[in-house]
């Protein structure tokens, strides 16, 4: 099923994100995850693309998992980086070859260690949206930054490119993680006066432990952090129980307030964690 299809019919949308692991010895592992969050009422899950193509392979065999095994819509992410117009053109062929139907298009990060041409291919995620739109069968998404893509000079350029973006083909966004609903609010005022009007789905991660802080604030690109949530954490820091709690209910109260104001969707980022998923929905579960 097209997940556009899926905004058309209902509103607020309810998706997780999982990533397949690196080592082909752990994907029955990540599959066990999944099986425990497909229990979950939710639309659809997505499954990331390991820098470079690292475990993408990974991300083919989980995204059918899912479809085939779990009758649960599937998101597979693509990046430019490291891949050529052929690398593209074949993981396409394999992808619809799968029957997986949706893509998340994305320009990608630099991989750890890489040497070589960054963007052999496709230099941007609006000109790979075009090139799986020409490809034919596949419903594609994008990412967008509430608060500035780190490679934006200012936010109306990166409402810009986000417009680019979509006019190539984009059906719906994925906002990475955010931890202030007032920056999306803001984000989501300047894409309408754009004229950017696909569906917006807003990214949240909960914070289940003190390690992930400082990964957080890098997939978020630099996301600010709120009085609110920074008190949070100086409270709790060094009390692993409490701060596991405290970071779920500061991301159910995050979902509370944004589908009072007519969300579209909301993404959790679950961190391939099915107990976290299932404490959140639990909550939250008749909002949806």
């Amino acid at each position: 099923m097209f997940i556009k299809d899926i905004f058309n019919s209902k509103k607020p949308v309810l998706s997780f994100e999982i990533f397949p692991p690196k080592q082909e010895s752990k994907v029955e592992e990540v599959e066990k995850a999944v099986k425990e969050m497909a229990n979950l009422p939710i639309d659809y899950m997505s499954v990331t693309y390991g820098a470079g193509g690292s475990n993408s392979k990974n991300t083919a065999r989980i995204a059918s998992y899912m479809k085939d095994n779990l009758s649960v819509t599937s998101l597979a992410h693509l990046t430019c980086v490291a891949n050529t117009k052929d690398d593209i053109e074949n993981i396409l062929n394999e992808y619809k070859s799968l029957g997986i139907e949706n893509i998340l298009a994305l320009r990608g990060d630099k991989p750890r260690d890489y040497d070589g041409e960054l963007f052999p291919g496709y230099s941007h995620a609006s000109e790979l949206a075009e090139a799986i739109k020409k490809h034919g069968c596949f419903c594609v998404g994008g990412a967008c930054y509430p608060e500035c893509h780190p490679d934006s000079p200012n936010i109306d350029v990166d409402i810009e490119n986000l417009k680019n973006k979509v006019d190539a083909g984009v059906d719906f966004l994925v906002t990475q993680m955010f931890f202030d609903n007032n920056a999306f609010y803001n984000f989501r005022d300047k894409m309408i006066k754009k004229g950017i009007n696909v569906p917006v789905t807003a990214g949240i991660m909960p914070l289940t432990n003190a390690g992930q802080i400082q990964r957080m604030a890098i997939l978020s690109g630099g996301a600010s952090m709120p009085s609110k949530f920074m008190k949070m954490i100086s409270r709790y820091e060094d009390n692993p129980a409490a701060l596991k709690q405290a970071g779920i209910a500061y991301a159910v109260d995050q979902i509370i307030e944004l589908v009072s104001n007519d969300i579209d969707g909301i993404h959790l980022y679950t961190m391939n964690k099915p107990e976290t998923a299932e404490k959140i929905v639990t909550v939250i579960n008749s909002l949806f």
